[in-house]
């Protein structure tokens, strides 16, 4: 039996017998509001590997350093283990969810100029927004961390903003996660799909991501094989 090394609900990750690799599970699980709602949802762990494994293989070949190595099955892919770093990154191209809650917008608004927030990767407090000065002040990360995550976190959102436009979808928002390679180097990681994504149908305005789980509004598999079906062919 192999060792397992993260039992969560979306992913779980095993050892390899390659020491500094891991071989991540994608399941059909899937959570929201902080993992309060939870389903399986048939076959969603398969579009959520292979879109992944898609966009990680884009950013590679753009000069992106990614966690990831390749995808070896339907739900499985081989990547680099890595050390936590518990800062996320949210990527904002058009106000929704939260931040348009919070800052009075109607959904759907587009921004004067993309918005990325930090926020403290802390469940038990909610995940919080925090600023570079609060980061380091907790040591989480170093102001040279800080800079580095804010800049690739720009050239990742520019480079898919260009992929998914050329397939008929836009990129409302998005969450990136990076984790610190075996030299100390910081590299992107976990997953990019529309469980960590907002994707918009550019002609139909139809929601392509986690938000039709949210609002039990149609489903989740038929909307993530179209996300995929459309990068494949787009």
């Amino acid at each position: 039996m192999r060792e397992i090394v993260f039992n969560g609900n979306e992913k779980k990750i095993y050892a390899t017998d390659e020491e500094g690799i891991v071989l991540i599970h994608y399941t059909d699980i899937i959570t929201c509001f902080n993992k309060v709602k939870r389903a399986r949802i048939v076959n969603k762990g398969i579009y959520t590997n292979k879109i992944s494994s898609l966009l990680f293989s884009y950013l590679g070949e753009n000069g992106i350093r990614t966690h990831f190595i390749r995808q070896v099955s339907d739900r499985e892919q081989l990547c680099y283990q890595i050390g936590i770093v518990p800062i996320e990154i949210d990527v904002h191209n058009i106000a929704a969810g939260t931040m348009a809650r919070l800052l009075g917008l109607e959904e759907g608004t587009k921004l004067k100029n993309t918005v990325i927030d930090m926020r403290y990767n802390n469940q038990k407090l909610g995940k919080p927004l925090i600023n570079d000065t609060r980061a380091t002040a907790l040591g989480l990360v170093s102001s040279s961390d800080v800079d580095y995550m804010l800049n690739v976190s720009k050239r990742i959102n520019e480079l898919l903003v260009k992929k998914f436009d050329a397939c008929g979808i836009t990129l409302v928002d998005m969450k990136l996660e990076f984790g610190r390679a075996s030299d100390g180097s910081l590299i992107l990681s976990d997953e990019i799909s529309p469980d960590r994504c907002r994707l918009w149908d550019k002609s139909t305005g139809e929601k392509l991501d986690k938000d039709r789980f949210r609002h039990d509004d149609g489903s989740i598999t038929q909307a993530y094989k179209k996300v995929y079906d459309a990068l494949v062919n787009g």
